[in-house]
């Protein structure tokens, strides 16, 4: 029998897991099947994601008149509907998260905090304990994003014993940011006298909307060959960093006390350049001890025509050659990620709205009839 070439890459170090989730999917056993057949380890979700589950089914429309009963605001409606989505996928999963000798490793679903409180440290950290209550899964990720504030608000979680999923990075100092927040996390918790065994973390580093950005910059620099070559770059520099920073002695203290290093997640994965083959950046990103979460359409293609190999540490001097001649040419990968992060924001925040609004036209038409 041949062996999904998804799975494949988990002999390699990586975990794959889903960017997407759905009612309908869970409930079906599609996300099963999935595991099964593919390998998937885990599931990510973000307010994009859930505004087409719940906009463009009716699987939602029982509960949220049920929710609409009571004294309630269309967020707090959202969240219910969402949470109970992840608790289901967090039990299809648990038998992942126990795997024997990796407890902990894999088998997680990501559920994020609204997008609203994206720069509001204190709302952050009081939504990401509702939602790690709530759920009451040990295998749930509280998605936080990597702002400024939302890096302080990481750390206050770790310290607390939550999962958290650090979204929306795009530049290398951030990342390094994101590694010190869950660092100090764990340390404050370790001298609080608490377990920090259990507690795991990923930084997700987006790659598409890198070289989206980036690549109209280059062909204005003269520098189009350099197309689509950014994202990955900075990508194999990161896990450098990675690798850096979690062989310190520092780390090593917690190490010894049960921590398990912070991975990087591999996101936006799906390549919107058709001049580039639809599987790049699952392809150039193969790793040890990494996560790529990859979209359904992109898992397929994967599937059908992946060519499964470990590149992560490959061609570390062209990755380096990249992002200085980048440098070179005046672009200010600093001023990219910056720009990338309050579009990242945005981007959330649109269909975010548009899921209230059409929660709200429910709970309206509910009333009517």
């Amino acid at each position: 029998m041949n062996v999904s070439k998804v799975k494949q890459i988990h002999e390699f170090g990586q975990s794959i897991w889903l960017d997407f989730i759905d009612r309908k999917f869970i409930v079906s056993g599609g996300l099963q099947k999935l595991i099964d057949a593919d390998g998937v380890k885990g599931v990510t979700s973000n307010p994009a994601i859930f505004e087409k589950a719940i906009s463009n089914s009716s699987d939602y429309n029982a509960d949220i008149a049920e929710h609409s009963k009571g004294d309630i605001t269309n967020e707090e409606i959202f969240f219910k509907l969402a949470i109970s989505d992840v608790r289901q996928a967090c039990d299809i999963l648990w038998p992942v998260y126990n795997e024997k000798g990796l407890v902990g490793a894999d088998g997680y679903v990501s559920l994020e905090v609204s997008p609203f409180l994206a720069t509001d440290t204190l709302a952050t950290i009081d939504q990401a304990r509702h939602l790690w209550q709530e759920v009451g899964r040990d295998n749930v990720m509280v998605k936080i994003p990597g702002t400024e504030s939302g890096l302080v608000a990481t750390q206050a979680a770790i310290s607390e014993g939550i999962n958290v999923n650090v979204t929306l990075l795009f530049g290398l100092d951030r990342y390094e940011a994101t590694t010190e927040a869950y660092i100090s996390g764990l340390e404050k918790r370790a001298a609080d006298g608490l377990s920090i065994d259990h507690i795991s973390s990923v930084a997700s580093f987006f790659l598409s909307r890198i070289d989206i950005l980036v690549d109209p910059f280059l062909d204005d620099k003269g520098l189009g060959e350099l197309r689509g070559e950014v994202a990955i770059a900075s990508a194999k520099l990161a896990y450098q960093t990675y690798e850096r920073v979690f062989s310190t002695d520092r780390w090593k203290a917690l190490a010894a006390k049960g921590a398990v290093p912070q991975r990087l997640l591999w996101a936006s994965t799906s390549n919107k350049n058709p001049a580039f083959t639809d599987t790049r950046y699952v392809e150039a990103l193969i790793g040890d001890r990494t996560v790529n979460t990859i979209p359904m359409e992109t898992l397929e293609a994967y599937r059908d025509h992946g060519n499964p190999a470990s590149r992560l540490n490959a061609d570390l001097d062209k990755a380096i050659e990249v992002m200085a001649r980048v440098k070179a040419a005046g672009i200010d990968m600093v001023a990219v990620a910056k720009q990338l992060e309050e579009e990242g924001i945005e981007k959330f925040n649109q269909p975010f709205q548009k899921l209230l609004d059409a929660i709200e036209i429910q709970k309206q038409g509910n009333q009517l009839d």
